[in-house]
């Protein structure tokens, strides 16, 4: 894990198109601001832990789907 400081109005920059910014400081919250193309998602944690348990339910019960008939000719 790297480990930065940084003050508002400073910015980080991960690989070529990403860039985090702090846009404000205010007692122990931060507010950033994140900058990246439309295909990276971005999302905070438990946002993103509750679409990776909805992907793995709907995959789940997407296996128990029931057989379809077989036509015979």
């Amino acid at each position: 894990m790297l480990i930065l400081t940084r003050k508002a109005g400073q910015n980080l920059v991960i690989g070529d198109h990403i860039t985090v910014k702090i846009l404000e400081i205010k007692g122990d919250a931060v507010k950033i601001g994140i900058e990246a193309p439309k295909e990276v998602a971005v999302n905070r944690q438990e946002v993103y832990e509750a679409i990776r348990q909805a992907n793995r339910a709907a995959a789940f019960k997407g296996s128990e789907l029931p057989r379809l008939p077989v036509l015979k000719k």
